[in-house]
C-alpha cells in the first residue's frame, strides 16, 4: 500500500501537542455571594451579627467523569475502524472540570477521528450561556432532540491540497455540563470525504453514548 502524506489540517489532529486553553473555553467561578446586610434599626444590645446568606447554584456535577470509557466498544468500532478502543486522554490544566478523550486510525486509506469532551461549569445558568454562545459561533446544522437537556449538530466540509475532510460536531448540555463531541473523515484514495449523513450521525452516535455515561457517573 502506498503511503499518502496527511493533508496539513489533519496533520496537525495527529499531533501529540493538543492546545487546550483556547479563548473562551476558559472556565471561572462565579464571584462570591455578598453577606446579608444587618438591619441597624432594630438591632438591640443583645442582638448578634447575622450570618452570611448562600446564595443557591443550581448544578447537578462538581467535577468531570473519565471522558475514555464514556463511548462503547461498539461504537469505536463502528466509527473508528483500527483503532485502540481505549483511547487517548489528552492532559488538561484543569481535569476536574475539562476532560477530553480521542480515537483516530487510518484503515487503508480511510481516515477518522473521533474526540469527546466534558467541561464542567460553575452553575447551569452558566453552561446554559456557554451553550448558546458556542451556537451562535456556528452555521447551519440544527437540534438534536432528547439529548440532555439540549442538543445541537452541525457539519461542514473542508477542502485543502484537493482532499476533502468533513467533520461534524454534537454539543449537548446536560445541567451545568456541555458535552461536546467532534467526528470526521476523509478517503485518501478518492480525495473524497464521508457523506454529512455518515458523519453527523456517528457524531451523534457518540454524543449519546457520552451523555449517557456522564448520567450514569452521578449515581456512582
Amino acid at each position: 500500500m502506498r503511503e499518502f502524506p496527511l493533508p496539513v489540517a489533519l496533520t496537525a489532529r495527529l499531533s501529540p501537542v493538543v492546545v487546550l486553553a483556547a479563548a473562551g473555553w476558559a472556565l471561572s467561578s462565579g464571584p462570591a455571594a455578598p453577606a446579608d446586610e444587618h438591619n441597624t434599626s432594630h438591632k438591640t444590645s443583645t442582638s448578634s451579627p447575622s450570618a452570611p446568606s448562600t446564595q443557591a447554584v443550581s448544578k447537578s456535577y462538581d467535577s468531570a467523569p473519565a471522558p475514555c470509557g464514556a463511548i462503547t466498544t461498539a461504537t469505536i468500532k463502528s466509527l473508528v475502524p483500527g483503532a485502540k478502543t481505549a483511547g487517548k486522554e489528552i492532559k488538561s490544566t484543569d481535569s476536574k472540570l475539562r476532560r477530553t478523550c480521542s480515537w483516530n486510525a487510518l484503515k487503508g486509506y480511510d481516515y477518522r477521528w473521533l474526540d469527546i469532551s466534558y467541561e464542567v461549569m460553575t452553575s447551569d445558568e452558566a453552561a446554559q450561556k456557554e451553550y448558546k454562545e458556542r451556537l451562535a459561533e456556528k452555521s447551519g446544522g440544527g437540534d438534536v432532540p432528547g439529548l440532555g437537556d439540549e442538543g445541537y449538530s452541525v457539519v461542514n466540509l473542508t477542502t485543502e491540497d484537493k482532499q476533502q475532510t468533513r467533520e461534524g460536531v454534537v454539543i449537548a448540555r446536560v445541567s451545568n455540563v456541555l458535552v461536546v463531541t467532534t467526528y470526521n473523515g476523509s478517503d485518501f484514495e478518492s480525495k473524497k470525504a464521508p457523506s454529512t449523513s455518515v458523519i453527523n450521525t456517528g457524531a451523534i452516535k457518540a454524543a449519546k453514548d457520552a451523555v449517557t455515561a456522564l448520567k450514569g457517573s452521578q449515581s456512582q
